[in-house]
């Protein structure tokens, strides 16, 4: 099993299975539009900018389950994104990323690559996982982790 098993919908509520990103190095984060770390969309964007053409993209699944810093529809958050950091990168619906309804995806990647001290949960909204282009979880990062830190990894999964 791996991320290509999966399936999520578009912000806009169009099926979006990972399959279609098979063969390119895949950045999923957990975002929130009222966190302190959502100036990161402004990284995560440099990122896909600069490595698409190479095939890299970044995913990104709204979660509202820290702070409730994500409260919004699908509507606002694209809103959002588009107009406050430019996001042309592939953003979902919003999804839980812990507990009992967790995404599907989200309990593979947290059994995948554990965090710190071998925990599975989520801790916050921008935990970031890289897959490789095989489609496997290589890289789990912590919320402060900055999206410019990541380019090291990516160049040598491209």
């Amino acid at each position: 099993m791996g991320i290509y098993d999966f399936s999520a919908e578009t912000i806009d509520g169009k099926p979006a299975p990972l399959a279609d990103w098979r063969d390119k190095v895949v950045l999923i984060v957990n975002t929130a539009s009222k966190c302190g770390f959502t100036r990161q969309y402004e990284g995560l964007e440099a990122l896909y900018r600069k490595y698409r053409d190479r095939g890299f993209v970044v995913l990104g699944f709204p979660c509202n389950q820290f702070g409730h810093q994500e409260p919004g529809d699908e509507a606002e958050i694209a809103s959002f994104c588009s107009l406050t950091y430019e996001v042309d990168f592939p953003m979902m619906r919003k999804i839980e990323v812990n507990g009992p309804t967790a995404h599907p995806l989200y309990a593979y990647l947290k059994k995948a690559r554990r965090g710190l001290l071998g925990t599975e949960g989520v801790k916050w909204n921008f935990t970031k996982f890289l897959i490789d282009r095989k489609g496997e979880v290589v890289g789990r990062f912590a919320p402060g982790f900055e999206p410019k830190a990541l380019e090291g990894e990516i160049e040598a999964l491209l």
